[in-house]
């Protein structure tokens, strides 16, 4: 009998992963950002990235990030794209893996839902003051907040 393979990846970096691949599906010019919801046993709950609500096409509303008309009024953050697909009950225990930190009202449903660990990879908005009332909120309601740690390992996918 052989022995296992030992170059397998981490949980970590399968669920980032997926996160990050979740953001590849972003028709948003400047920011991609993905989510991934795993259960307790390291199950994939659901998935999301930032974008336009269903039936509001991506042609017609404006994806400028100024001016009186611009995307923040109408796309939906990965996060609460996760939260909002999960069709299966409870997302208590949960962890959610995001490839940027959330933002307040994002925090605000990731607290809601039940999810108790929150692993992100970026963090470049972490001096603004809605990230910082995102980890203020988070803290506050016990959870666990972690940086995803890069292994350096390089994945190819050949599509």
């Amino acid at each position: 009998m052989s022995t296992k393979r030992q170059d397998y990846i981490s949980w970590d970096e399968y669920f980032m992963g997926v996160a990050m691949l979740s953001a590849m599906r972003s028709k948003d010019p400047n920011t991609q950002v993905g989510a991934c919801i795993v259960s307790e046993e390291h199950k994939i709950l659901s998935m999301g990235y930032n974008g336009f609500p269903l039936g509001c096409s991506d042609d017609e509303f404006p994806w400028n990030r100024e001016g009186e008309d611009n995307k923040y009024f109408y796309t939906t953050h990965s996060e609460l794209n996760a939260i909002l697909n999960y069709r299966g009950g409870s997302l208590e225990g949960a962890t959610i893996y995001v490839t940027l930190f959330p933002c307040n009202e994002c925090a605000k449903a990731i607290i809601q839902s039940g999810i108790r660990e929150v692993v992100y990879d970026d963090d470049k908005y972490a001096d603004t003051a809605m990230v910082i009332a995102s980890k203020k909120m988070l803290r506050a309601a016990g959870v666990t907040l972690r940086r995803y740690e890069r292994s350096g390992r390089e994945v190819r996918l050949a599509l």
